[in-house]
């Protein structure tokens, strides 16, 4: 009895160590419970009841042949990343099924989606019109829902590249982009060229203004210098005139003074003189020269008055004795 108890326990160790497994780094491992697929947080799982996935990315590298305006065919080269998305899984197993390949179906899903949608853009323009950011703005938009319903998480998305099918077509609009950038070149050179030219004319103005405003700033201190000159000068006079008239008015006192004493011309400098070249010509004539007087005519004429009655007393005392 003992022995087959003991066989029976091996047998279920054999079983769980068959049965289970150990879950790997990067992995999902997903069961279904009630109808909805969920996954397990711990570390072991059954085999059989369980489904291992890559947690991982998956790279779509597609090309596209959709139509513009005018039944013009194109050729979109796209790239879109996706991973599984864990709050929706029940979806991605949905559309994938149940099976490790579940995500690249899921992704090819997703491929034929963004095909649609870049038909679907690319038939509204005109081939001009057509750029790789306008496609990814427009899938992007799109897209905010497709990846949650397939149970994918959208990571990247981008446009490779947008050309026309026929060569011809390309290589015109080529030509046509070639031809506009040089024609802006040209009006951008042009431009410079005008506003060159409109700096340098409004430099020389400025100069001609900074110049004027200096010539009329040295004529404004010249005047203030000849103002200065002409106060001074003026000044100058009006000293002059007071110190004349200081002058005459003492001319005329001593005129005054003179006048009512004449004998007080004997001691005038000019009369001193006088009587000092007498002494040294004492057996001479003498001669009166009244040239260096320096007084008024007044004064002059009063001297010779007196002088010339003095010489009369004296020649008649002289005729007396």
């Amino acid at each position: 009895m003992d022995v087959v108890i003991y066989i029976i326990i091996l047998i279920i160790i054999v079983l769980i160590f068959a049965e289970y497994r150990i879950k790997k780094p990067g992995q999902i491992v997903l069961y279904e419970s009630n109808g909805l697929v969920k996954y397990r947080k711990t570390k072991f799982f059954p085999r059989h009841f369980s489904l291992p996935l890559q947690n991982t990315t998956y790279t779509l590298n597609a090309t596209v042949e959709p139509e513009v305006k005018g039944k013009i065919a194109l050729i979109v080269k796209y790239a879109a990343t996706v991973t599984p998305s864990l709050e929706n899984i029940s979806k991605l197993i949905r559309v994938g099924g149940w099976g490790k390949e579940a995500l690249n179906d899921a992704a090819k899903e997703l491929d034929i989606i963004i095909q649609g949608k870049i038909k679907e853009f690319t038939e509204n323009f005109e081939i001009e019109e057509i750029k790789s950011e306008g496609i990814t703005d427009y899938l992007r938009e799109k897209l905010k829902d497709s990846g949650t319903q397939l149970g994918l998480d959208i990571l990247s998305l981008t446009i490779q590249s947008v050309e026309p099918a026929d060569k011809k077509i390309t290589e015109a609009i080529r030509q046509k982009e070639a031809s506009r950038i040089l024609e802006e070149t040209e009006k951008t050179a042009q431009q410079v060229r005008i506003n060159t030219a409109k700096m340098k004319l409004n430099a020389d103005e400025e100069i001609l203004n900074y110049e004027h405003q200096l010539e009329m700033k040295k004529f404004q201190l010249k005047e203030t210098e000849e103002d200065k000159e002409a106060g001074l000068a003026m000044k100058k006079l009006n000293e002059q005139v007071k110190r004349d008239k200081i002058k005459l008015q003492i001319e005329q006192e001593e005129m005054g003074i003179f006048k009512n004493n004449p004998e007080l011309l004997l001691l005038t400098p000019q009369v001193a003189r006088l009587a000092e070249a007498s002494q040294n010509l004492k057996n001479a004539r003498t001669i009166v020269s009244l040239g260096d007087f320096e007084n008024s005519s007044q004064m002059v004429d009063m001297i010779k008055n007196f002088l010339g009655g003095l010489l009369q007393s004296t020649s008649s005392k002289k005729n007396e004795k």
